[in-house]
């Protein structure tokens, strides 16, 4: 017998008793959106939280900082001299030079952060300011609503604010501000000029009539005028790893701290024990890009043992990844008790089929069909329910995952559900396309082992 002809026989059997068939394909589909919905829930749930911690620091970056060294100096010798260490030393180009050189380290760059207050008409607030190399300042992954970032080798302040910068801004008459009354400040961060005192102490001394070092009465800092090259995307309430920050060309940074504090110690910054600073301006810390998740932990053991602290999100992302695979498990075994049911409604269709059909059998075998034939016809039948549920199943579970979707949109869920809460991907739909065929043809197997030992003659007479 032809292939065409099996195909065409098959159909035709299935559509003589339409009924039947409907039902036996509706618990198909029940099974199939059964279990694809459950696991895109758990897919979703992971996915979700893997956004979520993305929005913490990212999942392949390692941040790098001191350890709490604490430097002696010599001063007649003038050399350093480790006095007592938990570390190695302080953050600089030749640490971020050899930290490069670290197997799976994708990229570094280095982060010098300072406390400033920025002002605004009649507002101001306290602001941390983040020096980053121009250059790389596409590492950080800001996405901007407006402007651009910082462009390289300018030599002028520009600085991209985060997108809740603007919450820590007040008015200074009235104290007014975001933590108070929840009004954000009247300041248009792209159109506004806005100026910068990074001597905060010279500032607050000389608001409280304190004196200077020479102990005369503290004159105001001075002012720096910033220009805005961009401002971060999203509201107050939108919380990233780079929200509070406003960023800076490091070089630039480095040269403005260099002038306002010449010759003093800069604030954040390690002295000698005799309490005089070091020449160099040293790291806050330095931002490690693994190239692969796996390695994430390998990279901190590497670093650690330079004697640096290096952490990341790596722990958390294994304990949650394998938090959600139990999940995954346990709702993708409750899907597969529907395709259960259904499975057995496939075998009892092909049963019902083959003892309605005796006699037609009786009369292939008689006519000479091979035995591969009659068998491999009830096998196609029961593959055809799988794939025709399969494939409504599919359609109804991208339905479901929608509205699961549209409705949780909005949902205050602890998480972040804006990538959404059910997630199919293909490989998902493909594997139940396949599980539901395989599925129908398995239950189809054993009634197609009984069409093929019917005898000939006994099928014939049979009424």
């Amino acid at each position: 017998m032809k292939y065409r002809d099996m195909l065409r026989m098959s159909c035709s059997n299935l559509w003589k008793r339409k009924i039947r068939t409907f039902l036996t394909i509706l618990g198909v589909v029940i099974g199939t959106a059964s279990i694809v919905v459950m696991v895109s829930l758990g897919l979703g749930l992971s996915r979700a939280s893997m956004a979520e911690i993305e929005q913490y620091g990212g999942i392949t970056t390692v941040n790098v900082t001191e350890q709490g060294s604490i430097f002696g100096y010599d001063e007649e010798d003038e050399k350093q001299t480790l006095g007592q260490a938990y570390g190695s030393g302080h953050l600089d180009d030749a640490l971020l030079q050899r930290i490069q050189e670290v197997d799976h380290v994708k990229s570094a760059y280095p982060m010098l952060e300072t406390e400033a207050i920025a002002m605004s008409g009649g507002y101001q607030g306290n602001v941390t300011v983040c020096g980053v190399p121009a250059a790389q300042a596409d590492l950080l992954g800001l996405k901007l609503s407006q402007g651009t970032l910082m462009q390289p080798g300018t030599g002028q302040f520009e600085a991209v604010y985060g997108n809740a910068v603007l919450t820590n801004f007040y008015n200074e008459k009235t104290g007014d501000g975001y933590w108070w009354n929840g009004q954000m400040a009247d300041i248009d961060l792209m159109e506004d000029t806005i100026m910068y005192i990074f001597n905060v102490e010279k500032y607050y001394s000389y608001l409280w009539g304190g004196t200077d070092e020479n102990g005369q009465t503290a004159a105001f800092p001075k002012k720096y005028i910033v220009k805005t090259a961009g401002v971060m995307d999203g509201g107050p309430d939108d919380y990233y790893s780079n929200s509070n920050y406003v960023y800076c060309d490091l070089d630039v940074l480095k040269s403005t701290l260099k002038k306002e504090y010449k010759n003093t110690v800069i604030p954040g910054q390690p002295t000698y024990t005799s309490g005089k600073p070091y020449k160099e301006i040293f790291y806050t810390s330095i931002v490690v890009q693994v190239d692969d998740m796996n390695y994430v932990q390998q990279v901190q053991k590497d670093i650690n043992a330079l004697g640096y602290q290096a952490y990341s999100n790596a722990e958390w992302v294994q304990a949650e990844q394998k938090q959600f695979r139990y999940i995954q498990l346990a709702l993708g075994g409750i899907g597969a008790v529907s395709l259960f049911v259904a499975a057995i409604g496939i075998a009892n269709t092909m049963m019902m089929s083959i003892y309605e059909r005796t006699k037609e059998i009786g009369i292939m075998k008689v006519l000479g069909c091979d035995m591969r034939n009659i068998q491999g016809m009830f096998l196609m039948e029961a593959g055809y329910i799988g794939l025709i549920g399969g494939i409504i199943g599919l359609v109804l579970s991208y339905i479901l995952s929608g509205v699961i979707n549209m409705l949780v949109k909005n949902m205050d869920m602890g998480m972040n559900v804006q990538v959404g809460l059910s997630y199919i991907p293909p490989w998902l739909a493909l594997l139940a396309l396949a599980f539901a065929v395989i599925v129908g043809m398995v239950s189809g197997f054993f009634p197609s082992l009984r069409a093929m030992r019917l005898s000939p003659l006994a099928a014939i007479r049979n009424e």
